[in-house]
């Protein structure tokens, strides 16, 4: 199995401009995906072309029964679906990266220029907030993730099933008659399968988990956002120390736009 290390150093930074939920997910890549693949699945499939056994003495029948079996092989796919649901999460990484370049940018500007527009992406500590475009960007990810995660989901049960039958019958054209095939280890194969197809549906609903999460907190933080509006043009309504900080920072940016607009004009 390749060096996941490079991959996994990737991921680790995607951990500070997630949520909870989403370090939980990471936790579960690292340690059920990647760790157990590189440690385990590799030393029980091995040569599993070699290890297979037909009943035949034709020449290249043994292959082409495997490959009518394992059109791909499992430790393949399963590397090849821990990338692609990677990749939309290092995706974000580079649109969070970015940002936050940009809101350093604008914090040294605002050192000269106190009328430059504030960061609202980023805290002074360098925390990101998961809002905005950050959000958008985020969902994204997150909707492209599951996609994938339940496209995996389905190929692995209509290529291997759940249970790894040792014995089956190869009707191919090369091997002349039907053929009776045995495939090593199929208890452990099996074990590993169901395994990762239950780590693969928990990845799927954190996922889910998330976009509720994400949803959830957007609509809290609209909800105090009306309400902080509503104090500015209504000082006898409820009292501002109700009013979560970002939404005071949104209205307090929005009035230093407009008095700059002002000056402008």
């Amino acid at each position: 199995m390749g060096d996941w290390s490079f991959l996994s150093t990737l991921l680790d930074k995607v951990q500070s401009h997630s949520t909870v939920i989403g370090k939980i997910w990471m936790s579960v890549l690292f340690i059920f995906r990647i760790l157990v693949l590189g440690a385990g699945v590799e030393n029980v499939w091995g040569d599993e072309q070699s290890d297979l056994i037909c009943n035949t003495q034709t020449p290249g029948c043994e292959n082409v029964c495997y490959d009518w079996k394992f059109p791909i092989s499992q430790v393949r796919f399963w590397v090849l679906q821990i990338i692609f649901v990677s990749t939309p999460t290092l995706l974000y990484l580079g649109h969070a990266i970015h940002v936050i370049h940009q809101e350093n940018k604008l914090r040294e500007l605002r050192k000269t220029n106190r009328l430059a527009v504030a960061p609202k992406y980023t805290t002074e500590n360098g925390k990101v907030r998961i809002k905005g475009r950050l959000l958008c960007s985020y969902l994204t990810q997150l909707f492209a993730k599951m996609i994938l995660e339940g496209a995996f989901i389905t190929g692995q049960y209509y290529l291997y099933g759940i249970i790894m039958i040792p014995e089956f019958i190869c009707e191919n054209p090369v091997c002349r008659l039907p053929t009776e095939c045995f495939m090593s280890r199929p208890t452990e194969k099996t074990i590993f399968n169901i395994f990762m197809l239950v780590v693969a549906c928990v990845s799927l609903a954190l996922n889910v988990l998330e976009v509720c999460y994400l949803l959830c907190c957007r609509l809290k933080r609209g909800s105090k956002y009306d309400a902080a509006v509503h104090y500015s043009t209504n000082p006898n309504g409820p009292p501002f120390a109700e009013i979560s900080q970002d939404a005071a920072e949104i209205i307090k940016q929005n009035s230093q736009n407009k008095n700059m607009e002002t000056r402008c004009l």
